[in-house]
This record gives C-alpha cells, structure tokens and sequence, in this order.
C-alpha cells in the first residue's frame, strides 16, 4: 500500500463532500460494476453491502465473513483509480476495539472511506444506545488517525429504515443521532429511509454536516437533490438488483425460446469487456 497516494486519494474523496457540488455515488459489487462506473465517468465508487453479499454467495445483514467482504472490497479497490468508499455495515463489531480493526482492514484493502451503520444485526429491529453508537464512531475515527489516513466516515443511522420507535419521534431521534455521530468524529450523515423532498429538504437543516441520501424509485432527482442541499447520494443495492433482474430475464427467455438471440443487440461484445477490465488501476 502506498500511503502517501491513499491519503491523497482519501483527501480528494472528502473534498467532494465541500457542498460545492452534490456527488453521486454509485455502488458497485464487484471489480466488473466498479470498472463500468469509473468508465462511464463517476468520480468515486461506493460498495455495496448487499450487492458483494449476493455476489459471493451471502444474504444481506452481516452474514457474509469480515474476511470475505474486505476481499471483495480490496479486488474493487485494486481495480479502479477513483476513491472507493467500503460499505461495512455494522463494522463487522459490536466492541469499538473491533471497529477499530475493521477500519485498519478496509485501508490495508486501499478503500478511503467507509459506511458505519448503527444496527445491531442478529439482535431483530434494534439500534445500538446513542453513547454506544458514539463509541463506535469515535473508535473508528481513532484508527483511521492512527493509520495515518484521513478516510471519509458516512455514519448511518437506521431510525427511519427500521421504523424505530413512535412515527412522530423519528425525525428527531434520527438528527439527534446523526449530529452525535458528526461531534464524534463522522464527516458525512446518512439517514437510511425513504423520504420525500419535504423531509429531506428539513433533514439538510437540522443535521450539523453533510447529508447522505439513498437514491431510489420515488427519491427526487439529483438537481432537485441538490437544489435542497444535499451533499451525497448513493444507490445502495439498486445497481445489483438491475443487474440481477437482466440475468433473470435472459435466463427466462432463454428457457422460454430456447433461442441465444437474447445475447445479441446491444449486449457488450465480448473484446469490449476485455478491453474495459484491461484498464486496471492501481
């Protein structure tokens, strides 16, 4: 690992954060995504938890080992020369030491940032006590001084995703966890949800930093995203989904016509692929 040239890179991912622009962030779940994203012009890459869970052979929730999510993380990585962002889910810990070693794996595997929610997986419809949660975003903070890199912490918080508590409480729950995250240490806030632009538009105001919100059907487009203030928006597993959702309907078709028509059209040539996986980065 080149340390200078990862921390260089980590400090151009946090300079797309500055509200001078919204970034749209793309998630990928394999080298073959990422390269196809950097190709079409993003300037950083996020990872899915989902979509590298489904791709190895894992459901989504923390399921998949730690070892093999970082792998995955470390081919994308390796593969692209724009920041890339893993998302890690719970960090793979409930003891902020372990986040901390989390951490210290996602930059040997070369991401600059990194995705902390604050669910405790296997425990049901549960969230981690706000000093709790705290704990684990300073510790995570921590590590990354101690590393030397400067990566670019997207605390989540999943109040809204999980319904946690009375529907009229949630928007203060959520920013009063979000701004928590932010003074321990996070640079980026991400409420996990399905909001409207009226919503989104009082989140942009009460969150004490940038915003991160999940680009999905119903979601306002990136202008109007931005006309509001948000600073990033990430497609999470829906990338993964349409990828699944093309092999479904081939496979179908496939049996259905028996037919290999349905490789034809504007499908990607094969010395295309060839060509696109070439240009490695590094």
């Amino acid at each position: 690992m080149d340390l200078d040239a990862q921390c260089k890179k980590a400090e151009t991912f946090r300079r797309m954060h500055d509200r001078s622009r919204i970034l749209v962030l793309p998630n990928a779940w394999d080298a073959m995504s990422a390269r196809i994203f950097e190709a079409a012009g993003f300037v950083a890459i996020a990872t899915t938890s989902a979509g590298v869970s489904y791709s190895i052979g894992y459901p989504d929730g923390e399921m998949v080992p730690r070892d093999e999510m970082i792998a995955a993380v470390a081919r994308i990585a390796r593969c692209v020369n724009v920041p890339v962002t893993a998302d890690m889910e719970s960090g793979f810990a409930r003891d902020p030491d372990d986040i901390a070693e989390t951490v210290h794996l996602i930059i040997e595997a070369g991401a600059v940032g990194i995705n902390l929610e604050d669910t405790v997986h296997g425990a049901g419809r549960m969230l981690y006590e706000i000093p709790d949660a705290v704990d684990r975003v300073r510790a995570a903070r921590h590590a990354a001084t101690a590393a030397g890199v400067p990566i670019v912490i997207n605390a989540r918080t999943d109040v809204y995703l999980l319904g946690i508590g009375e529907k009229s409480a949630r928007f203060d729950h959520a920013v009063s966890r979000l701004n928590a995250y932010r003074a321990a240490g996070a640079d980026c806030l991400y409420a996990m949800g399905y909001f409207d632009a009226e919503t989104i538009g009082r989140l942009v105001k009460a969150v004490n930093g940038p915003l991160n919100v999940m680009g999905l059907p119903g979601t306002p487009p990136v202008a109007e995203l931005e006309r509001l203030g948000v600073v990033r928006v990430s497609t999470a597993s829906g990338p993964t989904r349409v990828a699944m959702t093309a092999t479904r309907k081939a496979a179908d078709e496939l049996l259905r016509t028996g037919s290999f028509e349905v490789f034809g059209g504007d499908t990607i040539s094969h010395q295309e692929a060839n060509a696109l996986m070439a240009k490695r980065g590094g």
